[in-house]
């Protein structure tokens, strides 16, 4: 029989919301948020399931929201929380369907004034020539299952070494594009089906590769550092594992399922299915969702090299004047084995980041060594018709989130109500009267994504900046913006 957890919600200050543990609840939910915010979080289940996570063996510190948090399977988007290696969980509730689903950004040489005029050829140029949409495959690139094996176990270091793109990317990409003890044998028949012809392309959904420029400047010293300047052309790209993640998160929630029954774990909620993390079962998901993960961050890098091989053809520009250079490339939907301090102590844990980004400190040892001044680059991307930022990881975050923050601008409609809203609108129309080109593979998917279906990144950022928990930099504007 499940007990019914009764969600209370206590102010700590004006940017964290406390849910007191309650029940069976191991420990406190803390959100972060500001009062506006949590009226609109109410509004569905999310708080509910931050206090379902509490249930879970092992926890370790508090479950925490993010304040771009909203329902999600199990785990809410925007969760995160951190579990004992021995004693702790591992949970695919708690990374998600697209695993590693993530961001990269991209610096130019350009000046917003190079490419006046030129943004709807470039838009058109690139949604040529990166497959987009439902089921989206590349005709030219079909994987063998040797070959698929290598994308999982090197990630975005196979692509490199096929030539998309360069040694110095790896450089730039979290664990250097490529998450550790990956294990091509966890990984179904059937999602190796679904992988082996869709690396290289974007897919469908919250998913696009955007042209952009730096808007606003917070930190010029901080934005130096990441070679930023006002008026410069920037890039992003945001997709993860496609299908195969999808696979992979599919047949792990019917093991752990039967895993949560066999472990005698007790569950609020059957969507928060687990494993012991150092069980057969939580091994073989964690060595699965690498293969997933290395899959994500080889598809970015593919995608990165068609980005820039198209500008170059259409702006008639060498790679040494184009300067599309990778600033850095983010996770989400992942669960890491990490050091962390705990009462004073180190001690690897399982952070499960759920619609959620690794933001580390300063002189953190696992930052690239460009960084270790500034601390981690952090992307977070709003909604096509409106901004995106640029934050640096803080040591308050690896102190109170286990070194996280928000991942993006978070629904507040379903894709269902986003239809029903924008009946009789004109949403591509509206975006261009706005100065932004779409192109899309379907109008669904661009009345689905509408900037109304989702928060203002800029509340949502405030939140993480003002709470301590990650530092703003920059402000990124679109221009142009192809959706799967």
């Amino acid at each position: 029989m499940k007990e019914e957890v009764s969600i209370e919600i206590q102010k700590i200050d004006d940017y964290r919301y406390r849910i007191p543990r309650t029940g069976k609840m191991k420990t406190d939910g803390v959100v972060y948020a500001n009062e506006k915010m949590l009226r609109d979080i109410r509004n569905d289940q999310s708080l509910l399931q931050v206090a379902n996570v509490a249930w879970l063996p092992g926890i370790v510190g508090y479950s925490l929201a993010m304040p771009d948090i909203h329902w999600g399977y199990g785990f809410p988007i925007g969760g995160v929380a951190a579990f004992d290696l021995h004693k702790g969980i591992v949970s695919p509730g708690g990374v998600g369907y697209d695993i590693n689903c993530g961001v990269r950004l991209m610096r130019s040489g350009l000046r917003r004034s190079d490419i006046k005029g030129k943004i709807d050829i470039l838009i058109d140029a690139l949604f040529a020539n990166i497959p987009s949409g439902v089921g989206s495959r590349r005709k030219d690139l079909k994987l063998n299952k040797e070959q698929e094996r290598k994308v999982f176990l090197k990630g975005a270091k196979w692509a490199v070494d096929q030539g998309y793109g360069s040694v110095d990317d790896l450089e730039h990409i979290e664990e250097r594009g490529c998450i550790p003890n990956a294990d091509p044998d966890f990984v179904s028949e059937r999602a190796m089906e679904r992988g082996k012809s869709q690396l290289g392309t974007l897919g469908s959904g919250n998913h696009f590769v955007e042209i952009g420029f730096v808007s606003e400047i917070y930190d010029y010293k901080l934005a130096s550092a990441l070679g930023l300047e006002e008026e410069q052309v920037t890039v992003i790209v945001h997709t993860g594992s496609r299908g195969l993640g999808h696979q992979v998160c599919d047949d792990y929630i019917k093991i752990m399922l039967d895993a949560s029954d066999k472990y005698g774990i007790e569950l609020p909620d059957r969507q928060l299915c687990c494993a012991p993390v150092d069980s057969e079962e939580g091994r073989q998901y964690l060595g699965a969702m690498a293969c997933a993960a290395n899959y994500a961050f080889a598809n970015r890098q593919m995608i990165t090299h068609w980005v820039r091989d198209t500008m170059e053809q259409v702006l008639k520009m060498s790679p040494k004047d184009l300067k599309l250079d990778l600033i850095y490339d983010v996770c989400h939907n992942i669960a890491k084995v990490e050091e962390h301090r705990i009462d004073g102590k180190r001690k690897k844990l399982c952070v499960h980041r759920k619609g959620a980004t690794r933001a580390f400190p300063p002189n953190h040892p696992e930052i690239p060594e460009c960084y270790r001044e500034t601390g981690q680059p952090v992307l977070i991307p709003g909604d096509m018709g409106r901004y995106s930022y640029v934050l640096v990881g803080t040591e308050r975050a690896l102190e109170e989130t286990f070194g996280s923050t928000c991942h993006g601008a978070g629904r507040v409609m379903s894709r269902h109500q986003a239809m029903k809203a924008a009946k009789g609108r004109a949403i591509v129309r509206e975006l261009k009267d706005q100065g932004i080109i779409v192109r899309s593979a379907g109008r669904a998917t661009i009345v689905e994504e509408m900037s109304d279906a989702y928060k203002d990144v800029t509340d949502v950022v405030e939140v993480v900046h003002n709470a301590g928990i990650s530092q703003k930099v920059a402000k990124l504007r679109p221009m142009g913006v192809i959706k799967g």
